[in-house]
């Protein structure tokens, strides 16, 4: 059991080093930025969507806001062109206090595998099942660069070519093991305030 406790915190400690702020779902119509934007417009109270935002952004978010409430109430097609300035404007600068560019607002569904756990997992209220994900990725990815190395060890001495071979498979299996074994004792690295929800 401890052993597979131990595999999991190592499988999440890899996915979260390993992971780019362009896989993130923070840009997507469903996302968690959008949907505080979303919840805010509805209350008329910006301050639900400023968590997602650094300090320095909350004037230029509470600007954007002021100017979304004031021009939804003239019609429909306004209150949709209102919406969709407002939630570009606050994932716009949520990215940029993550240091990650803005491409965009992505449609709703446009969410990876892990980041889908990762959310069901809190909504669930244990992390049990993205633990399970995360789990047989890392061990699917131990266990293919093991039997790479392992299937080239047996060779003739002189073979240069099988030589090299099992040198690269040697040399990615380490890697790997190095890496989620360094990645598992390290915290994250310092990331912008408004980032750390993510």
């Amino acid at each position: 059991m401890n052993a597979r406790m131990a595999f999991s915190g190592l499988a999440m400690a890899l996915a979260l080093a390993w992971a780019t702020p362009a896989a993130a779902h923070c840009d997507t119509l469903d996302g968690p930025v959008v949907s505080a934007a979303r919840a805010a417009l509805e209350a008329s109270d910006a301050r639900l969507v400023l968590g997602w935002v650094t300090e320095r952004d909350e004037p230029q978010v509470r600007a954007a806001f002021e100017r979304a409430i004031a021009v939804r109430g003239t019609g429909t097609d306004a209150r949709e062109l209102a919406d969709g300035y407002f939630f570009e404007t606050v994932v716009r600068l949520h990215r940029a206090g993550e240091g990650a560019p803005y491409t965009g607002l992505k449609p709703a569904g446009e969410i990876e595998a892990p980041v889908a756990a990762a959310d069901a997992a809190l909504a669930a209220g244990a992390p049990d099942d993205v633990a399970k994900l995360l789990s047989q990725r890392l061990h699917a990815g131990l266990h293919e660069r093991f039997e790479a190395v392992a299937a080239r060890r047996e060779r003739e001495p002189a073979d240069v070519e099988a030589g090299r071979a099992y040198a690269r498979a040697y040399v990615d299996y380490v890697h790997y093991v190095e890496h989620v074994y360094t990645t598992a004792g390290a915290g994250m690295p310092d990331m912008p305030a408004a980032a750390h929800e993510h």
